[in-house]
């Protein structure tokens, strides 16, 4: 498994998704603008709302999932992530990722109390392509 190669397929994608278990244990899915920051296969950065219900969710269970796509005309290419997701509120790490953009979001600005960083460490991830897939490990 050529890891560097999921890693580029990775910072092509627009789009993700993440998955959180709510308080009756099941999966919530939502498509998420790409992360803010990633290292390596290991770590991941999302900004998002404090308030929000998936914050809420990660606090009680750190369990999750992400997922990267992305369907051409005849092939169909899909990573997914599994590992652990925090809520970070510390002004370093939202720092880190803030972009000049984000006051739209965030009126605030960076120091916005509604303003939270949420950073997911893979553990293992499951590669598809060409109807083939491949589970692998992230040490």
């Amino acid at each position: 498994m050529d890891l560097k190669k999921i890693e580029k397929f990775i910072d092509k994608q627009k789009v993700s998704f993440i998955c959180s278990i709510d308080d009756e244990n099941y999966p919530n899915v939502k498509a998420m603008l790409r992360p803010r920051k990633r290292i390596a296969l290991k770590e991941f950065y999302f900004s998002t709302n404090t308030s929000s219900m998936r914050v809420s969710h990660y606090k009680e269970n750190s369990n999750a999932s992400i997922y990267f796509y992305h369907k051409g005309l005849i092939k169909y290419v899909g990573v997914m992530l599994k590992g652990k997701m925090e809520v970070l509120t510390d002004q370093e790490t939202k720092n880190m990722i803030w972009e000049k953009g984000d006051t739209m979001f965030y009126k605030k600005g960076v120091t916005d109390p509604d303003y939270c960083v949420l950073k997911f460490t893979a553990t293992s991830g499951r590669y598809y392509s060409d109807l083939k897939t491949e589970n692998f490990d992230i040490k």
